[in-house]
């Protein structure tokens, strides 16, 4: 998530226990977290099953595959461009404007392309993003990449154009602006070693901030979603701030609606779920509601955005149009002619990411995803139906999707004493804080997930310290999430949170227990300056690993975990533009075998291999199934970039329309990433 987006007034105002009271008493019993291949990764997925504060008497035959980092971690820099360890190039790839058909003339560095280039070209402000590879191919494939936000200044010529009243004048800029949001998938092809966008591609294709979408799960209902759009309440236009991702077994791809909220303004009387979510009284993010009401305006597409009660039925106002909002969508990248598909089952939130754990034959299918706010909550969904294999090979893959995940039960997570932690489901016979149940507040599933922070408050979740990117070790099935900061603590200090104002966050790890309602849990790294006291820096980190903000978080195939930072703190960002870090979790170990987390002594196993231009968000992550290409995304930088050498500076004397762009990172002699 990029932190130019984020609202800081939103937050959980429940008085669920803070996280960091929880910590101060976890740390006096440090709970040991296993580190054998059979670890189950969401309670159902090893044999064995082994987690949490046990012994290891079990586990003398499990063995790990040995993989070691084999670069040196880099410096940090303060560059307009990117820099990448010795051996290895980074090439610019797709940036933002690039033309995906002829619908679309090439993208102009004055800013003047129109709404119509911008709907056939690549959207705004890379983010979330996956490989899918054609045939099984690593150097034919099709990227899908996430949208988050738009930059209005450098969308158009000199900005947005307004009347003295700072309103919104020109439709086609708003039509570009929301066109600018969504996904982008688009077909790419590498030839020694040089990646090419394959423009006409059948497979390329855009979902925008107005594409219709079909809407399935709990909120798939006409009293919830009717508009006079959607008289029915089956469809739901567009999907926006698109900014965590997820794929699935059965090959589809998963993008989450995060900070969409800001898009829509009641003026009314708001709603709880509205309230608790942080729908706005007064304005819209970008003003395309001005244009409500114009005389070139088509089917409401302006209107929509202001959902305030206006008529006498929902069929007279889009009171109803942000609740088709805030979910998980999945696509079907192969199938240039199927609609995404909004899954209502995981939640409605502000969603940064959604990652499943492992799988096995006859067990659910676990999707974790984590709530992007101060003091928010870390959930999962656990299908109903069993994974069969065979589902991964079938065509009709957003069937497939139906069946696992529209039917299942949504988990908020408790995070307890002595390293240990409970699952809470919500639903209607879900127990509150309160001694009573959910049915006492909702009348129905729909609306516990319409409201899934709100019924997350009541049954007494966690609140953490802004949970992003979620990950999951396939070597031992551990869970790893983003606490990505939060500078709104201001009263508590303890061992696990000694920070005020904590600008420079953690990861948290757990593991899943024998039941779905069960799990372990540690700190696997705090961020901090080198030079942080020993209080701060808890992780003894040093000059050549030394972050804050880890936002992006993924495993590549061998278990390399890959750190993405969003940094905003003043203790670093002179030292460092955004970055990126490797560390194989799964190899820090104690001499009897358990988990280890990032301290004084391992340190130096965690290293920095990337950093990004000035101004910019490192962010997405994607692998060629080889492992010799990878893919990562640059947003919002501020004058880069300035060629296709995504290494190569921006001369001082010159300035660039900044583009969001893909990097990908190849070794000199064609090697594996990282080792």
């Amino acid at each position: 998530m990029s932190k130019d987006t984020f609202d800081p007034t939103k937050y959980n105002h429940s008085n669920n226990e803070p996280f960091a009271a929880v910590m101060e008493r976890e740390l006096s019993r440090r709970c040991i977290l296993r580190a054998g291949v059979g670890m189950a990764a969401v309670g159902m997925l090893s044999g064995i099953g082994l987690t949490g504060c046990s012994n290891t008497e079990n586990d003398e035959n499990l063995t790990t595959p040995k993989v070691e980092l084999g670069f040196d971690s880099i410096s940090g820099a303060k560059l307009d461009a990117v820099v990448v360890p010795k051996g290895y190039n980074a090439q610019v790839l797709a940036p933002w404007g690039t033309p995906l058909n002829d619908f679309a003339q090439e993208w102009q560095a004055d800013g003047s392309n129109t709404a119509l280039d911008q709907a056939n070209s690549l959207g705004m402000h890379h983010d979330g993003m996956h490989y899918f590879p054609l045939h099984g191919s690593s150097t034919d494939g099709l990227l899908c990449i996430n949208h988050e936000y738009i930059d209005q200044q450098a969308l158009h010529p000199i900005g947005p154009t307004k009347d003295s009243n700072s309103l919104r004048t020109i439709i086609d800029e708003v039509r570009k602006e929301i066109n600018a949001h969504g996904v982008t998938v688009v077909r790419i092809k590498q030839t020694n070693g040089i990646w090419s966008l394959v423009k006409n591609d059948s497979h390329n294709r855009r979902f925008t901030g107005a594409t219709t979408m079909d809407i399935s799960g709990p909120v798939a209902n006409k009293t919830l979603l009717e508009t006079p759009f959607s008289p029915g309440g089956d469809k739901v236009r567009g999907t926006l701030n698109n900014c965590g991702n997820g794929y699935t077994p059965w090959g589809t791809y998963l993008t989450c609606e995060e900070n969409w909220p800001g898009y829509f303004v009641n003026t009314g009387t708001q709603t709880e779920d509205q309230l608790r979510i942080g729908i706005d009284d007064k304005n819209t993010r970008y003003g395309w509601d001005d244009l409500a009401g114009n005389v070139d305006e088509v089917a409401d597409e302006f209107s929509r955005f202001d959902i305030t009660i206006k008529g006498a039925s929902a069929t007279d106002d889009y009171r109803n149009e942000a609740n088709g909002h805030g979910y998980i969508v999945e696509i079907d990248p192969y199938d240039n002619q199927s609609s995404a598909v909004k899954r209502t089952a995981l939640g409605r939130f502000r969603h940064e990411g959604c990652v499943y754990g492992n799988v096995a034959e006859g067990q659910p299918i676990v999707f974790y995803s984590g709530h992007d706010s101060r003091f928010e909550y870390i959930y999962k969904f656990v299908s109903d139906a069993l994974w069969d294999p065979a589902d991964a090979e079938r065509i009709d893959r957003l069937t497939v999707g139906e069946k696992y995940m529209d039917q299942g039960t949504l988990y908020v997570a408790r995070f307890d004493d002595n390293g240990m932690g409970a699952w809470l489901p919500l639903t209607m016979a879900a127990a509150t804080k309160d001694q009573d149940v959910l049915a006492d507040h909702f009348a129905n599933l729909a609306e516990i997930i319409l409201n899934t922070a709100g019924a997350a408050d009541l049954v007494g979740a966690t609140p953490m310290d802004r949970p992003e990117w979620a990950a999951v070790d396939p070597v031992n099935g551990a869970v790893y999430m983003t606490l990505t900061n939060n500078t709104k603590r201001t009263t508590e200090t303890n061992a696990a949170n000694p920070r005020l104002n904590n600008s420079t966050g953690h990861i948290i790890r757990w593991q899943e227990g024998d039941d779905a309602g069960q799990f372990s849990w540690d700190i696997f790294v705090f961020g901090a300056a080198e030079d942080g006291t020993a209080e701060v820096n808890r992780s003894g980190l040093e000059a050549l690993n030394q972050f804050a903000s880890p936002d992006g978080l993924a495993f590549d195939a061998r278990g390399i975990m890959w750190i993405q930072t969003d940094n905003g703190a003043p203790e670093l960002t002179e030292y460092t533009n955004d970055q990126m870090l490797a560390v194989v979790p799964s190899q820090l170990t104690t001499d009897s075998g358990d988990l280890e987390a990032i301290n004084s002594e391992n340190q130096a196993e965690l290293r920095r291999f990337f950093v990004g231009p000035n101004g910019a968000e490192v962010t997405g992550l994607a692998f060629s199934p080889t492992q010799t290409d990878l893919f990562l995304n640059i947003q919002h930088p501020k004058n880069w970039p300035y060629s296709n050498d995504a290494a190569m500076e921006t001369p001082s004397n010159q300035s660039v329309r900044p583009r969001a762009a893909t990097v990908i990172i190849r070794k000199h002699d064609g090697g594996e990433i990282g080792v």
